[in-house]
């Protein structure tokens, strides 16, 4: 007899893999993103900070990305110069809207783990290749790290870049994306001290 699968996860049967990790702290997570307000539209501010990201690293897409029980919210979204899109049929040319769902990407590991994450092609991951945000967007890469709350540890979300062809982050763009998130979160509790978010 098999063990249930955690609860909030996608498990595919055929390869035996838990592709989205299990998130025990979603509810507090959830609680947390209502308390500061995030999460549920867009903000000018982490928009302008997605479009320096992207620059920063060369990548044509990156995000500041609030995870709740569901679905991810990117309320800073970067997206090559075509901001505010929906998600396309692979035909078409990739693009990114404001919403997943939990299964889609990567940063749901990230925010478990609450490690940042390297995956210059995801093709060379079994665990990562199968996620359908490589056939449906033709994602080849992916980078980010979490977004830590400076009041009760948990990862709030993520800042991330992903690309279309396979991209070499190396050291130096690990150690980038760790110091940027660390500057986000930051910026958060900045926010929170002065009561304007």
């Amino acid at each position: 007899m098999s063990a249930p699968v955690p609860y909030n996860t996608s498990y595919d049967p055929t390869s035996h893999l838990l592709l989205t990790p299990e998130d025990r702290d979603a509810p507090a997570r959830v609680a947390r993103l209502r308390e500061l307000g995030l999460g549920e539209l867009p903000m000018p501010e982490f928009d302008e900070f997605a479009r320096n990201l992207a620059h920063t690293t060369g990548a044509p897409f990156s995000m500041v990305n609030f995870i709740d029980e569901n679905r991810q919210y990117f309320a800073g979204l970067y997206a090559a110069g075509r901001p505010g899109v929906q998600l396309e049929s692979p035909q078409q040319q990739p693009q990114v809207g404001r919403t997943m769902t939990r299964d889609q990407g990567y940063c749901p590991h990230v925010v478990v783990r609450k490690k940042a994450l390297v995956l210059e092609d995801v093709c060379d991951y079994p665990r990562f290749a199968g996620n359908p945000v490589v056939d449906e967007i033709g994602i080849r890469s992916y980078m980010g790290a979490p977004l830590i709350d400076r009041k009760t540890g948990m990862a709030l979300g993520t800042i991330c870049v992903v690309d279309t062809d396979t991209h070499p982050w190396g050291r130096e763009g690990l150690a980038t994306i760790k110091s940027l998130a660390e500057q986000l979160s930051d910026r958060i509790h900045q926010l929170e001290t002065r009561g304007t978010i």
